[in-house]
């Protein structure tokens, strides 16, 4: 594994430890396959996970046609750290 996939891995669980404590679940619960709408998150829990990876990583994630094609835990973990490396490289 190179450095840039540990990084990768780390981040990816880090957001997924952001996700879990700000929409109060159960960390095993959050599977990278796992259906957003499975978990049952409250559109106003939504908006606060995404608030709080803004201020923790310091980026913007819009909430638009990005958030409404979002279905798995896996496409919020993609596009916050495709966000976050965008931002690293600005």
């Amino acid at each position: 594994m190179s450095n840039g996939d540990a990084e990768n891995k780390k981040l990816q669980n880090d957001l997924l430890d952001l996700v879990a404590e700000e929409a109060m679940l159960e960390r095993a619960d959050l599977q990278a396959s796992t259906k957003l709408e499975a978990l049952d998150i409250a559109s106003a829990d939504f908006v606060m996970i995404l608030m709080a990876i803004e201020e923790k990583y310091d980026v913007y994630i819009s909430v638009d046609n990005e958030i409404a094609e979002m279905t798995t835990v896996q496409d919020l973990l993609d596009l916050a750290t495709q966000k976050i490396a965008a931002e690293k490289g600005a």
